[in-house]
């Protein structure tokens, strides 16, 4: 699902079109359901994975890194944006939930052992389990969430890459808070600085001081640890530091750690009036609701519908190349939407015609 457009404006709000070893498992088939998800497969669907090295029988897999699939955000995208290319193909879909980073080659195995069609691994730190085993099992297709592969490195045809533009969205989102800040002074609360995370910071702080150049943007990522993105304690506590120096919008971005910060900003005083937050990955209006006193947008990955259409392309024939480009933006801003003023979306709508068109560059580089 190669796509070339990243922003695109849509009326009523800025919608962009941009287990075994260490883990858990659930399962999609005729008859049963996905921890969490409430989606179940096609009638007629396999219900177990007994069948996967039948040729009529489609199977997919799913390894999270280490998170849950219900995480709110990344994991859980990339969960129902695989588990509906299942049941669209009338396949079966099981998902491991990696509890250690040192079991992903062993949670993928438990794929490609049962002769598993398609095998989707989720986040950047997976990206070397992944060709590993891509170059290992040529009669499987793996797809990549967040992991941009060394063309050089990389030669095997049955991987690629679903990566997306996250500097846009983060640059969309910061514009937006350089114009509705009042005290000039904002955050944010990330996980693991890895580069997909990176995109995203190094996008809205020039977003908000391209829209604002008065504007400071304090940055925190998540000390190196296994719960980065799953430590929601600490991104409240690192919300409400910046909270206490007068930042009165945070960008939370990093799962559940960040959906700590959010949630600590919609219990502060003034918020929704004077203190705002921003999300991430996912609309989290719908997906974090005890953020909506303060959401006023997100800055979305569309994982869900690039991980469904891939997944719909393995099954069809080749990947188009090494990496996929998803699409990212910005959720729309919900009960938000009479609050901002006109000129402020007037201003964000047209630097997103900008990044549409390619005339306006994030100036982003790792």
């Amino acid at each position: 699902m190669k796509s070339t457009r990243y922003l695109v404006a849509v009326p009523a709000a800025l919608a962009l079109a941009l287990a075994g070893c260490g883990g858990s498992t659930g399962t999609s088939g005729s008859g049963s359901t996905a921890s969490g998800s409430g989606a179940s497969g096609a009638a007629g669907a396999p219900t177990d994975d007994s069948n996967c090295a039948d040729a009529a029988v489609f199977c997919v897999g799913l390894v999270t890194d280490t998170g849950k699939v219900d995480d709110k955000s990344f994991n859980q995208s990339a969960h129902e944006g695989a588990m509906a290319a299942a049941k669209e193909e009338g396949g079966f879909y099981k998902y491991i939930e990696t509890q250690d980073a040192k079991d992903y080659a062993a949670n993928i195995s438990q794929f490609t052992n049962k002769k598993y069609d398609v095998i989707v691994t989720v986040g950047f730190l997976m990206a070397d389990a992944t060709t590993q085993a891509a170059a290992e099992n040529p009669d499987t297709k793996f797809i990549g969430v967040d992991q941009n592969y060394d063309a050089s490195k990389v030669t095997a045809k049955n991987v690629t890459g679903l990566i997306f533009p996250e500097d846009q969205a983060g640059y969309g989102a910061g514009y937006l808070a350089g114009l509705m800040t009042k005290t000039n002074k904002l955050g944010q609360v990330l996980g693991l600085e890895i580069p997909p995370v990176q995109k995203y910071a190094k996008g809205f702080e020039a977003g908000a001081k391209a829209a604002n150049p008065k504007v400071t943007v304090a940055t925190v990522y998540h000390p190196a640890a296994d719960n980065a993105f799953n430590d929601p304690v600490w991104g409240a506590g690192e919300a409400k530091k910046m909270l206490a120096q007068d930042a009165d919008i945070i960008f939370g971005a990093g799962g559940n750690t960040g959906n700590g910060a959010l949630q600590e900003i919609a219990k502060a005083s003034g918020a929704g009036t004077d203190v705002f937050c921003i999300g991430v990955d996912t609309d989290q209006w719908d997906t974090v609701p005890a953020a909506r006193p303060c959401l006023i947008t997100s800055a979305e990955k569309l994982i869900s519908q690039g991980v469904t259409d891939t997944v719909k392309t393995a099954k069809s024939g080749e990947f188009e190349g090494l990496q996929t480009l998803g699409q990212a933006g910005l959720a729309p801003y919900h009960d938000f939407e009479s609050k901002i003023p006109a000129d402020v979306k007037a201003k964000v709508a047209d630097v997103v015609k900008q990044m549409e068109a390619g005339t306006l560059k994030t100036g982003v580089t790792l």
